[in-house]
């Protein structure tokens, strides 16, 4: 097969979506050696990246807009290429080529959130990503929350999407280097306890809320909140809280943390406190579980079924419900080292090779399926019926505190 492999995003940070797109790429090229994957770049300087693999082509097509590369450019390099069928490790498809095409679903949480989500981003969930899902021949899920999402919310067959996890990146699963920990701990300045965040800030990361459970628990038992991570959009009045709450001397801010560094981050912490509203399938979980490090997190959507029965959820609406997860931790010697137990055995399920078996199978079932024309495609609204789904914004919670 001839796979051409959009990678319009390969120049972004490392986290989320490169991170999974750079992961499963090592492991799916090693493993498709039978067929010919085309590398699809919008920067030039990009090419050569792969050339020491024989099944591999690279090619750039240099086009300002995001919407006309995937498109026009696209279907311009279809046309020359003649490809099998296209994959996409983001979310998106271009519309008018004649090959099958696969994508893959990080998430839906505009879906889930609409106040959570910037104006642009909002209507282009509204008004193109449904042509993505309906003129797509597959569709890959992070999780099977979110395959639950886009049967429910966009009305896809279950037989259209295939749930494959998130991997690991090996060096989580690496002993620790006790002279590179000291290193990291003092070139961060990390104190001797404290809780892990890990993410960039966005309202989707319920960030008011761990300011509100930290600041009932960790000043009064010695513990400072490290953030790796940094603020996104719409989470200025989250950030304000630090110093409403005044907390400012127990919160450190270190930053996007690449991942080299970011497995001594969770060996140091106490425990990782992700209690989001919603995820898809976060990778910090696995990676704190990886390293050795308890996991607190919400009981729903992917962060529930990732952890599950190794981490201790919570309820990411209830500040109780976190500050007496964290004490819980800090208490509970028993409890510390069943979640590191419990976390080692959890992450056997997942590993890169495994998701880039998956995928590879998925590329290979679509081969010949025939395209629906573009003509044909019926806009597919969100299903109304799923609106008890949505979840509010802490909007009454705020102010109290503001």
């Amino acid at each position: 097969m001839k796979i051409g492999i959009m990678l319009r995003h390969f120049e972004q940070h490392n986290g989320g979506v490169k991170n999974y797109t750079s992961n499963l790429l090592e492991e799916l090229l090693k493993q498709g050696s039978n067929h010919e994957f085309v590398l699809l770049y919008n920067n030039p300087k990009l090419i050569g990246t792969y050339n020491h693999l024989n099944n591999v082509k690279e090619i750039s097509i240099k086009i300002p807009s995001r919407f006309l590369w995937d498109q026009l450019g696209m279907y311009l390099l279809q046309k020359k290429e003649k490809f099998d069928v296209i994959f996409n490790p983001k979310h998106s498809v271009p519309l008018f080529v004649k090959c099958p095409t696969i994508f893959v679903c990080h998430g839906l949480n505009s879906y889930l959130m609409p106040w959570g989500s910037k104006k642009l981003d909002a209507l282009y969930r509204k008004y193109i990503y449904p042509f993505y899902v309906s003129k797509s021949t597959l569709i890959l899920a992070v999780s099977n929350s979110t395959k639950e999402h886009l049967m429910n919310f966009l009305n896809v067959t279950k037989e259209k999407v295939y749930t494959t996890y998130l991997g690991i990146g090996k060096i989580f699963r690496e002993p620790i280097d006790l002279n590179e920990q000291k290193r990291i701990k003092a070139k961060y300045k990390l104190p001797d306890k404290f809780f892990l965040f890990v993410s960039q800030i966005y309202p989707a990361k319920n960030f008011g809320r761990l300011l509100k459970a930290f600041a009932k628990v960790g000043p009064q038992n010695g513990f400072k909140l490290v953030i790796a991570g940094e603020p996104r959009w719409l989470v200025k009045k989250e950030i304000s809280l630090i110093e409403k709450l005044k907390i400012s001397e127990w919160v450190v801010s270190a930053g996007w943390i690449s991942h080299n560094e970011l497995k001594y981050f969770y060996s140091l912490a106490e425990a990782l406190v992700l209690p989001s509203l919603y995820e898809a399938c976060p990778s910090p979980i696995l990676e704190a579980m990886a390293s050795g490090c308890p996991v607190i997190t919400s009981n729903r959507y992917g962060t529930k079924e990732l952890a599950a029965n190794a981490g201790i959820l919570v309820d990411p609406e209830s500040v109780d419900s976190i500050a007496n997860a964290m004490k819980s931790i800090i208490d509970n010697e028993l409890l510390y080292k069943k979640c590191v137990e419990r976390g080692f055995e959890r992450v056997k399920d997942f590993s890169w090779e495994k998701c880039a078996s998956e995928t590879l199978e998925a590329i290979e079932k679509v081969k010949g399926i025939k395209k629906t024309a573009i003509s044909n495609i019926i806009f597919p609204n969100v299903n109304k019926k799923y609106k008890h789904l949505k979840i509010n914004p802490p909007e009454k919670e705020l102010e109290e505190i503001l």
